[in-house]
């Protein structure tokens, strides 16, 4: 696994800042350095204006001088995916047809950022229209991998460290599956927790937004920024600011489920030794009570009911451009043609499949008529994120569980944790109630203090 250099985690440079040892100015210097030194071997970017970042940035340092105290997200250079509206560049979605386009405004998630300070120093490569075709983008640890198709070029400019946060969206698995492969802390919160408005739209009832951090203390400070807050949203309001259910257990362990799912059978030898490895050393710490539990039955239907959705809303949200079917990729106009046959009445019985799955998985966590469980419920579950290492680019990704979790709306994270016998990265999942995030982000916290997120294979 190639070592990149990491800029320093935000509570650390928001420090450095109060401190007057680091300034915006040098973070951006770090920033365009990284792109100078692996831009041309990567390719993460649809565009990059160094200029601009250092202008932003001097504007920050001059700011900071005249305040006592940084904004959440000061100075802090942010990668958007290139299906983002943005002000200042273009947002071309990774297809020629909208090759050039400009529209004037930015994403809602990017506005509320930047009004926390965060600054825009270009945009991230991202698969045609955030589908299944690869870009240019190149795997940072072994060029001839895949870096994961869809959020590619957000998730390796944070691990070359050309940015120390980037935005990506997940539909299936477009989060969890890049950081795992490029060796980064991949999130993607709830469903509906982060606003969708300006981003290019696919699939209105698995379209999540999140983000690729280097740091697992970056994790809580950036979902903050980007997530809705306040009585308007009244359901994930009253989760979120609920201390008991958001706080780490006290006198109780941490109540693990250890997954492996039907999608297992793709999961090689060394990737499923080293998963139970590593859980066994989890459990032999009383802070944490693993159980080896099964999913309910029916998520195992969770693919071809993805499938039904995915491909129905493709095709009518794409059906302007596939009438120029020969300026989209062969993949594409695939899933346009698979999504044409499905009925409605098949479209609608998949909608009401997935609010079934969601609400099982919900009861799941909670342990209601669950099992399995014993009915006490589980604060977290632990799989892999992807079977394994990132295949070569001409083999079509494995099978994974990311896709189920995005189905049925639950906070899930990558972590990079494993190691390949070649060397190369694949993540830990971890994953929590629908509206849980903080919890999840507290049982992270607290395995990164016992030093057990280190790398491994």
């Amino acid at each position: 696994m190639t070592a990149f250099a990491k800029l320093p985690s935000i509570p650390t440079m928001l420090a450095g800042y109060r401190e007057g040892t680091l300034t915006p100015t040098d973070v951006a210097v770090r920033c365009i350095a990284a792109v100078d030194t692996y831009e041309s071997s990567v390719h993460a970017w649809e565009c990059f204006d160094g200029q601009k970042l250092m202008a932003q940035a001097q504007q920050a340092t001059d700011r900071l001088r005249a305040a006592d105290e940084p904004r959440p997200l000061e100075g802090l250079p942010v990668g958007v995916k290139d299906i983002f509206n943005t002000a200042d560049f273009p947002t071309q979605m990774g297809s020629s047809l909208w090759q050039g386009f400009t529209p004037g405004n930015d994403a809602r998630v990017l506005y509320d950022m930047k009004r926390l300070g965060a600054i825009v120093p270009g945009k991230t490569v991202t698969a045609e229209f955030a589908v299944h075709s690869l870009g240019k983008t190149l795997n940072p640890h072994a060029a001839d991998r895949t870096p994961g198709t869809s959020s590619s070029g957000s998730a390796v400019a944070v691990a070359t460290g050309m940015v120390p946060v980037a935005l990506g969206t997940q539909t299936a698995g477009s989060i969890i599956r890049p950081a795992s492969f490029c060796g980064v802390w991949g999130c993607k919160p709830s469903f509906g927790l982060v606003p969708r408005t300006g981003i290019l739209k696919t699939t209105d009832s698995l379209d999540s937004v999140g983000f690729f951090v280097n740091h697992a203390a970056d994790l809580l400070p950036v979902f903050d920024a980007i997530r809705v807050h306040g009585k308007n949203f009244p359901l994930s309001d009253a989760a979120l600011t609920d201390s008991a259910r958001q706080a780490a257990p006290g006198r109780r362990p941490w109540r693990v489920a250890v997954v492996k799912p039907h999608v297992w059978a793709h999961v090689p030898v060394y990737a499923n030794m080293t998963f139970d490895t590593w859980c066994a050393k989890l459990a032999a710490n009383p802070r944490f009570e693993l159980v080896d539990a099964s999913l309910p039955a029916r998520m195992t239907d969770a693919h071809a009911v993805h499938e039904t959705i995915y491909n129905k809303a493709l095709a009518y949200y794409f059906k302007e451009e596939f009438k120029r079917a020969e300026l989209i990729s062969p993949v594409m106009n695939r899933l346009i043609s698979a999504g044409q046959m499905v009925t409605v009445s098949e479209y609608e019985t998949a909608l009401d499949e997935q609010v079934g799955l969601s609400r099982l998985m919900d009861k799941f966590f909670t342990g209601d008529n669950n099992a399995s469980t014993g009915d006490a419920g589980f604060d977290v579950m632990l799989t892999l994120s992807t079977a394994a290492e990132a295949p070569l680019r001409a083999i079509e990704e494995a099978p994974d569980s990311a896709l189920m979790w995005t189905l049925t709306h639950l906070p899930a994270v990558s972590a990079p944790v494993f190691s390949s016998p070649e060397g190369l990265p694949y993540g830990l999942q971890l994953v929590a109630r629908r509206y849980s995030d903080p919890l999840l982000f507290c049982f992270i916290a607290e395995l990164e203090q016992m030093e057990l997120l280190t790398t491994t294979n």
